[in-house]
């Protein structure tokens, strides 16, 4: 059984499940344009390509998200009638926003029995959803409005400090950690049952309006304080009091998070996770310390949402035919991958001088406090990059962070993540609960001597957000790593994503060599082939 999985909209994406194998990839990868809106038509045909098949194999087109304004709907159904000819329609399911986050949460997760959670800003007239999965069945049980939506509380926070909501929450994530909570936010959206309940009644720029009432902040000089933060400009009154707010909405989530956690502590099952807010790894982190351990999906925001329909389709087929059986995702590389006779022939046209090299000239590189671009094997799927497509560099030096946030036009009160070895994971992580986390969805507290020997990756409040590396799942980056520690005595390398702020992560040897370029890196590695800056 072949199965696509389409998501036609923000952050468009395709999704291809040939028997045992993925393949997928977000749009924006493929053309350059972040959080693309709209059909995947590189992705449609990058996933096909990828499985070695033609658009006829395909048995089922899953399509994520059901309401479409009817010009949007025709367009889509312009566009699988391109591909997929006259009689599309006899092959196409549509599979509702959050049944869509809901599975590709719980169909990942390995589980047979767990409670489902979903929370995002919005999709087909909700915004949270709490379901139960047993033996490949999900059975909703609660559920919140468009209106009541939490993501949609925290994107307009994101708006009123002069950040792009729906892109920039992160910041905002980020910026809380240099504040304390000042403000009491039960007035404006609290938990009602296993549901969420927005006292505001607004939601987008309406609701951004009336938090700029609430905090008497200064709405139309919200882009002129965001600017002053990015800088590292933070010693103004205004400045200051956009820093309480960031404080005050995370701690006003994480206290929400706690309390439904609680409420769902009373069916004694794990809990898988994905929606927007499943970003939030400090939220995350709230979970995991409450049921021991959680499942987030790696592409965990509407990037995800091809995958999950593509996984609900698939798992309603095994059902009919009695062939269900929990599936556990042990990896997101499942994007294009480029043969290193591709990679030479590109810098042989391109007159880019090279040498071959290995894990140990990386580990080197790094120990000289040289920034290194590393691009192999296949792309990540999700929003994270763990080691095909990042950017490298010494986790011992603080002012790294500098360089790089230069390099790479980033905001100076943004952390940087570590890759650590699994086996180092439990002397680095201070509060590990679970299986360490191999994905950078959670939060965690660093251990003393992980605050000492690798400064750059912890951030000011003391946590960090570490991927943890195997020598099965990612054997290439697992070597560059234990050379590091051999060399430095810290297993660990400091990892962030190759692109320039504001751009999708490369996909290609071509947008590796121009973000290399771009960002001024000191050494570019294309799987064995190392080239430099002059």
């Amino acid at each position: 059984m072949i199965i696509l999985g389409i998501h036609d909209g923000h952050d468009a994406g395709a999704v291809l499940f040939k028997d045992n194998e993925i393949y997928a990839v977000n749009e924006e990868r493929l053309n350059r344009v972040k959080k693309y809106r709209g059909f995947p038509r590189l992705s449609l045909k990058t996933v096909l390509e990828m499985a070695q098949i033609s658009p006829k194999d395909v048995d089922v087109i899953a399509v994520a998200g059901l309401f479409r304004r009817q010009k949007r709907l025709f367009e889509l159904e312009a566009e699988l009638k391109k591909v997929f000819g006259r009689d599309f329609k006899a092959k196409t399911i549509f599979v509702e926003h959050h049944l869509a986050h809901a599975a590709s949460a719980y169909y990942s997760s390995g589980l047979r029995e767990s409670l489902v959670l979903t929370i995002d800003a919005a999709g087909d007239g909700l915004s949270s959803t709490v379901s139960i999965g047993r033996d490949g069945e999900l059975i909703r049980i609660a559920q919140s409005t468009y209106i009541d939506s939490l993501g949609d509380f925290y994107a307009s926070i994101t708006e009123l400090l002069g950040f792009k909501p729906m892109r920039h929450e992160g910041k905002v994530m980020s910026l809380a950690a240099y504040g304390r909570p000042t403000y009491e936010l039960s007035s404006i959206i609290e938990l009602n049952g296993l549901s969420f309940e927005n006292h505001l009644k607004a939601i987008g720029v309406e609701a951004t309006k009336k938090l700029a009432e609430f905090f008497s902040f200064p709405l139309e000089r919200a882009k002129e304080i965001s600017s002053n933060l990015k800088k590292g400009i933070m010693d103004g009154e205004l400045e200051r009091k956009a820093i309480e707010i960031a404080a005050s909405a995370q701690a006003h989530l994480e206290k929400l998070v706690e309390e439904l956690g609680f409420k769902l502590k009373d069916y004694k099952l794990p809990v898988s996770y994905a929606g927007g807010v499943a970003q939030n790894v400090k939220a995350n982190a709230v979970l995991r310390r409450m049921f021991g351990d959680i499942w987030v999906f790696p592409a965990m925001d509407d990037a995800g949402l091809a995958f999950g329909a593509a996984a609900y389709v698939k798992a309603q087929l095994e059902r009919l035919y009695g062939k269900w059986m929990p599936f556990k995702l042990e990896h997101v590389y499942l994007g294009p991958s480029y043969s290193e006779g591709f990679i030479e022939e590109i810098l042989g046209k391109l007159g880019l001088e090279y040498e071959e090299v290995d894990p140990s000239f990386v580990a080197d590189t790094l120990i000289e406090g040289k920034i290194v671009g590393l691009f192999q094997g296949s792309m990540e799927y999700g929003p994270r990059a763990l080691g095909n497509r990042s950017i490298l560099a010494d986790p011992r030096n603080p002012d790294v962070k500098n360089k790089l946030n230069l390099a790479l036009r980033r905001d100076v009160f943004q952390p940087f993540a570590p890759s650590i070895l699994e086996e180092d994971f439990p002397r680095y992580i201070d509060d590990l609960t679970g299986e360490p986390n191999r994905f950078m969805t959670m939060s965690y507290v660093a251990s003393e001597e992980f605050k000492e020997i690798a400064p750059a990756v912890v951030h000011v409040d003391g946590t960090t957000r570490p991927q943890s590396v195997t020598s099965d799942v990612s054997p290439a980056y697992y070597k560059i790593i234990r050379e590091f520690k051999k060399k430095s005595g810290v297993g660990a390398v400091l990892n962030t994503s190759f692109n320039m702020h504001g751009e999708p992560i490369v996909c290609s040897p071509h947008d590796a060599i121009k973000t290399f370029r771009e960002a001024k890196l000191d050494v570019l590695i294309l799987e064995k082939f190392a080239i430099y800056r002059y």
